[in-house]
């Protein structure tokens, strides 16, 4: 199970380094991503809160940063599309987010666990989880009648959800250290931001070498 963002091409992008353009699809959110991916990942969160300026609201900053950044930082309901990838490692299936999901919407899958033991994560595909006694099935795409789908142990969806938010914190902290060389007076707003972005707590991130978050992200 990994965290994914979904990204896109990144063509003529400027302000500050990113990852070579890529086709539309998912970007694996961890602690050991090279600066590029960080970039690339910080692209589309703040573009995914892009905002057309309130009559009533303060007007954007007149720089190309703090105007590309502004959505990010003064909206007050803050997405990011994407979700959780699960992978069946023996047969290859691959149970992926939707269109119109969030990372910030992952607590869905408490509902699965320990709530009324069903939820759907987006549409086109339109993946569905439901708790099947110890057993938890993933249906791929529940639009189809032949939808390939994933079955797996209560207790190890669990240990996978407990995985890929560690996943997510760690990317946190690595976002945070590549802000304060990237985005310069803005790294602790768009910092703040992100924890809410993807409805983490805000408490105890710091800026760190990407070194320090090497670890942990196999088998997830």
């Amino acid at each position: 199970m990994q965290p994914v963002l979904e990204i896109g091409p990144c063509e003529g992008f400027t302000l500050w380094p990113v990852a070579e353009s890529t086709p539309y699809g998912f970007l694996p959110l961890h602690g050991a991503l090279a600066p590029e991916d960080v970039g690339t990942a910080m692209v589309f969160i703040a573009d995914d809160n892009n905002c057309e300026p309130d009559e009533d609201g303060d007007p954007p900053p007149v720089d190309a940063l703090g105007g590309f950044l502004h959505g990010l930082l003064t909206m007050e309901d803050l997405s990011t599309s994407g979700g959780l990838r699960i992978t069946d490692t023996a047969t290859g299936t691959t149970f992926l987010p939707g269109c119109c999901n969030g990372l910030d919407e992952r607590r869905d899958w408490l509902e699965v666990l320990d709530g009324d033991g069903r939820a759907s994560f987006g549409h086109g595909p339109s993946p569905l989880a439901e708790r099947r006694g110890a057993i938890v099935r993933l249906t791929v795409d529940a639009e189809r009648d032949d939808s390939p789908v994933i079955e797996l142990p209560v207790t190890e969806l669990r240990r996978l959800l407990a995985g890929a938010e560690r996943d997510l914190v760690d990317f946190l902290h690595l976002a945070a250290a590549w802000a304060t060389v990237h985005l310069r007076e803005y790294a602790t707003p768009v910092t703040t931001a992100l924890c809410r972005a993807l409805d983490l707590p805000a408490q105890g991130i710091r800026a760190s070498a990407p070194e320090a978050h090497a670890e942990g992200t196999e088998g997830r």
